[in-house]
């Protein structure tokens, strides 16, 4: 039997393993490039495919989790996450790298939207539920940073690719054994009253596509540069990668705080009342992670990553708290497929423009790119009061 705690926890776990796949690649270039004879700006495309099948991918996967399992499809995830990661770590060549990578992004586009439907159809607190499966994701991102710096540099690249594969294998193993296929008709068709005005459905829909856009470029973009950003700007403070990646996975933490707060906020506030304050705090930060360096830049990007992470959950539960179950994937799989789809390109973006000047032109196109934010929580409407006994239910 599907208990929803032992569903969401595996799901929560399944995050930390999406999250930590993508930015193995990243974040092992600083040992790949010198073994394999080419620059960070050389190599670095070759994860492209990976990113965009990333994207892309979550059309079909989310799709295939409303009209046959999403049970099956996360153990295909897994399993196929696994597998890809083993192959990767055994490349002898970087197409075959680029060719394990993208096995690796199409296999974790099955996560968010079947994953987060699970978790929005099991969860008791919406909110809380998203902002917690948040933590677990950047946990896996944080992780990433810091387990494959110490691997690459003490044990090797190749095996920062095989341990975390080896893991995700026997996570689906354990899944298989534990979660058997949903029966749809015990979940919720919706997880709360309907709260918008039908004629302000379009305002939702809008300021959700503009915001996708923008904060999934900037938050791929972030994660993905992160660890060569502290490399070039804290080199006075050290040259190690695994003291990068611990630096780097400190930062993280401060997104996973962020999630589960502004989740908690949103059950208590509303989602207007987060998302508004939230949406002005990404442009000024963004420009300051361009222009500054040394010590200084830590707590710059500590509070860029609180408002980029953050407004990943605003986005994930403005989905589940306006879609049913019956057709969650599917909306999540468009969500997802506007966002990692624009973020994709994000990974040539920065290969492109790391080669010309650096790191500072990138940040400050994000910046310019995140008055898409602000748009979309000016227009984003208000909820409706509820009556009371709506409300208590």
């Amino acid at each position: 039997m599907n208990t929803p705690r032992t569903v969401i926890n595996y799901v929560n776990a399944a995050h930390f393993v999406d999250h930590y796949a993508m930015l193995v690649f990243p974040a092992a270039l600083l040992v790949m490039g010198p073994a394999f004879g080419l620059t960070y700006g050389e190599f670095l495309p070759y994860g492209t495919p990976g990113f965009i099948a990333f994207g892309a991918g979550s059309l079909v996967t989310g799709w295939l989790g409303d009209v046959w399992s999403r049970r099956h499809m996360m153990v295909a995830f897994f399993m196929g996450i696994g597998l890809a990661l083993v192959a990767t770590g055994l490349a002898q060549t970087p197409l075959q790298v680029g060719l394990g990578v993208f096995a690796i992004g199409a296999f974790a586009a099955i996560y968010h939207p079947v994953g987060t439907a699970m978790i929005v159809a099991y969860a008791p607190k919406l909110g809380r539920e998203i902002g917690l499966n948040g933590v677990f994701g950047n946990l896996g991102v944080a992780s990433s940073a810091v387990a494959t710096g110490v691997l690459s540099q003490f044990v090797g690249w190749r095996a920062a690719f095989i341990a975390p594969g080896a893991i995700a294998i026997a996570a689906g193993i354990a899944f298989m054994l534990s979660v058997v296929h949903e029966d749809r008709r015990a979940h919720k068709a919706t997880t709360a009253p309907v709260r918008i005005a039908a004629q302000d459905m379009w305002r939702v829909i809008a300021a959700l596509v503009l915001t996708v856009i923008a904060s999934s470029t900037s938050f791929n973009t972030v994660t993905v540069a992160l660890p060569k950003l502290f490399a070039e700007r804290l080199a006075d403070i050290t040259a190690s990668p695994a003291l990068l990646g611990l630096i780097a996975a400190c930062v993280y933490m401060f997104g996973a705080a962020s999630q589960f707060t502004v989740g908690t906020l949103v059950d208590r506030h509303g989602l207007r009342a987060v998302f508004l304050p939230l949406c002005f705090l990404s442009m000024p930060v963004l420009y300051l992670a361009a222009v500054t360096s040394g010590p200084a830049l830590l707590p710059v990007a500590v509070v860029l990553i609180i408002a980029i992470f953050g407004q990943v959950t605003i986005n994930d539960a403005m989905v589940g708290k306006y879609t049913t179950d019956k057709w969650r994937s599917t909306a999540y799989s468009i969500r997802y497929f506007i966002g990692f789809t624009a973020a994709g390109a994000s990974v040539a973006m920065i290969a492109a423009m790391h080669e010309s000047g650096g790191f500072a032109p990138t940040f400050k196109v994000l910046a310019g790119l995140s008055i898409l934010v602000i748009v979309g929580g000016l227009i984003f409407p208000g909820e409706k009061a509820q009556p009371a006994a709506v409300a208590a239910e």
